[in-house]
């Protein structure tokens, strides 16, 4: 009876989220609730909830700190000379762009909120793509395979998941993971690079020094072209590469040439170029949070912060909690532009915190009423005897479609805890499950169910249809290879 509840409870909770009849929030309080009644135990609710919460406070405090410190970080321009860079470098070379692309999403990815990245990576790179004429879809197939990499921070979402599930330390399941996720994100590297030599190959090469902006006027009207040095349908024609068309004179001549049409068109022209080269610095430069004399401080205060989480010197939820204090206290000293921060990223961290702690019920109820034990017994009794020492795999090889098809939230709290007793079964690890259990994270942030990949099609003007008949090859190759690296270094 307990296993037909547990399935039942845990299919109600993915159907009703994958169907968006319900927020993860409340589909994580109120259906295990309601399952709790049923066995029979809704008296204890109260007490699974609060040993729940207990166990989840660290990790709630570590993503909301965390938010808030990369938050702040973006908001005073740590990434900017990033960004600018990347953009010096690409210069108007696809192969370079492509790369460019995947470098810039993975970096900016530090951050850990899939959205914060695509809007910082569409807006820098997304003037290079259209005036070259390259594929939009390379630009979002890269940028979210090497977000879906760089997602399995502990910060970010499926390793503070899995920790909450099976109720270990976040930094257990992602430091060993780090060499086989570093393959992955070189996987993408060297995907990006083959898709930027197939784009080179179509449309040649355009050199930003060997620009020639011409401009011919016909009466009141003009024309832009640009000339370049490369070869192919993108080397041709386009509008100014972000710069200021150059005035070659004309054959017109007379009062129209200087009249109000001529100022109001010229006047749109310039609009329209700054807001170009706006574009291709990323971010916007003249944001009033900007702290260029601090930015060495902020950088070596990253370092730092990351190097200690690495080490270990600290739990994370301590490091985080007092970098987010020390980098509000010496780049907003007055308390207002304080508060400006913090309202600027509560909605994110409410939503995160909220998840964590609402996860306390589903997590709490699953296990204290037995039901998670049931399952995993019946699906033990069902695994070939063959399969269950390498249940890592299974879990592995699982990950990709299913965190595909279902939400993070419906994986990691519905059926990792599941897999998890499956393997303890079997003699394999809670904590080797759990690092199996991110193989999937590259195919899963192009799935309908993540909300950053509408932002991302979304402002790079690409149908989902198309990013998701591009991605989810190239996807699932990244998460096999990841797969492949953590069982070659002994870590799955």
């Amino acid at each position: 009876m307990l296993t037909i509840l547990g399935f039942a409870m845990i299919a109600t909770f993915l159907v009703l989220i994958m169907l968006k009849k319900m927020s993860p929030i409340a589909a994580l309080v109120l259906i295990p609730a309601l399952f709790c009644v049923f066995v029979g135990k809704g008296a204890k609710l109260g007490d699974y909830v609060l040993d729940g919460v207990t166990s989840l406070a660290p990790t709630a405090a570590m993503l909301m700190f965390a938010i808030v410190y990369f938050g702040v970080m973006i908001d005073v321009g740590l990434f900017d000379p990033i960004v600018r860079a990347i953009l010096k470098f690409c210069k108007a070379d696809p192969l370079r762009i492509v790369v460019g692309t995947a470098v810039l999403a993975a970096i900016v990815s530090l951050d850990g909120d899939g959205s914060t990245t695509f809007m910082i990576t569409v807006s820098a790179m997304y003037p290079l793509y259209k005036r070259l004429k390259m594929s939009l879809v390379v630009m979002t197939g890269v940028a979210a395979m090497a977000n879906g990499v760089m997602n399995t921070l502990p910060w970010g979402g499926p390793t503070a998941r899995a920790a909450t599930a099976l109720k270990l330390d976040a930094s257990d399941i992602f430091i060993p993971m780090i060499p086989a996720l570093a393959v992955g994100l070189l996987g993408v590297f060297a995907l990006s690079y083959v898709l930027g030599r197939r784009e080179r190959k179509r449309l040649g090469v355009l050199t930003l020094d060997e620009v020639l902006v011409e401009e011919k006027e016909t009466g009141s009207t003009s024309e832009t072209v640009l000339v370049g040095a490369g070869t192919g349908s993108g080397a041709g024609t386009g509008t100014g590469f972000g710069k200021k068309a150059v005035p070659t004179g004309g054959s017109g001549s007379g009062t129209d040439a200087d009249g109000p049409a001529a100022e109001e068109h010229a006047g749109a022209e310039e609009s329209e170029e700054s807001e170009d080269d706006e574009r291709l610095a990323g971010l916007d430069p003249n944001r009033t949070t900007l702290r260029p004399k601090l930015y060495w401080f902020n950088a070596l205060l990253t370092v730092t912060l990351l190097t200690a989480m690495i080490m270990e010197l600290l739990p994370i939820p301590v490091l985080f909690l007092l970098g987010a204090a020390l980098a509000l206290t010496v780049n907003f000293p007055h308390m207002p532009d304080q508060k400006a921060r913090l309202g600027a990223h509560a909605e994110n961290v409410l939503n995160v915190a909220g998840m964590v702690f609402a996860a306390a019920v589903f997590t709490g109820v699953l296990t204290g009423t037995g039901m998670v034990d049931s399952m995993a017994n019946w699906l033990v009794d069902n695994i070939p005897d063959g399969m269950g020492p390498h249940m890592a795999f299974v879990t592995g090889v699982l990950s990709i479609p299913l965190t595909y098809f279902m939400s993070n939230d419906g994986f990691y709290f519905g059926v990792l805890p599941v897999l998890a007793e499956a393997g303890q079964a079997h003699g394999v690890s809670s904590l080797e499950i759990a690092r199996a259990s991110l193989v999937g994270q590259p195919l899963h942030m192009s799935s309908p169910l993540v909300p950053a990949v509408y932002v991302l099609v979304g402002m790079a003007k690409v149908e989902f249809g198309d990013h998701t008949r591009f991605v989810v090859k190239w996807a699932a190759l990244t998460s096999l290879v990841i797969l492949a690296a953590g069982m070659l270094f002994g870590i799955i």
